[in-house]
């Protein structure tokens, strides 16, 4: 590339979709598409600071976001301004779907936590996916929830997610 020609970064727009509505849209930066897996990266999306009581997001966080086409959930490293690793945060979706500049993403409210050294991983929101009545209305999709939270969980607890981002 020549020294007067200018670089320009992908952007897409990653819209979370929960219970039919847009939950959030945020852009963020193209890191990555195989085909298969889309890794994107943006600063935190939320407004002010949200406290789990295990970790905070806070202005100045980065998440690199990687999502797959053909698996139930995503898996975003999540930093400090500093560049601290604090930990995983993991979404159980349906797989996403990228059109166009856009990646949407239906959440399915399960989550599961993996912090930066390994000794707490957490499932999350169980009560709000029992009370989603997914398992009602798509049982098939419910299964397919609760199976990726479990993966997710083993992988986390075996040291796998270098693996599975690599």
């Amino acid at each position: 590339m020549s020294a007067n020609s200018a670089e320009t970064t992908a952007r897409v727009e990653v819209v979370l979709v929960k219970g039919g509505r847009t939950k959030i849209r945020y852009p963020a930066e193209l890191l990555a598409d195989d085909g298969v897996r889309v890794s994107v990266r943006a600063p935190w999306a939320g407004e002010g600071v949200r406290d789990f009581g295990f970790v905070r997001f806070e202005a100045g966080d980065v998440f690199t976001e990687h999502y797959w086409r053909d698996r139930w959930y995503s898996v975003k490293e999540v930093r400090a301004g500093n560049g601290a690793l604090k930990g995983w945060y993991c979404d159980i979706t349906r797989p996403a779907v990228l059109s166009g500049t856009e990646l949407v993403v239906e959440d399915l409210d399960l989550d599961l936590w993996r912090s930066a050294d390994g000794t707490d991983v957490r499932r999350l929101d169980e009560d709000e996916f029992a009370e989603s009545g997914l398992a009602e209305t798509d049982p098939g999709a419910a299964s397919a929830a609760v199976a990726a939270l479990d993966e997710l969980e083993a992988l986390a607890r075996e040291g796998g997610f270098e693996k599975l981002l690599a």
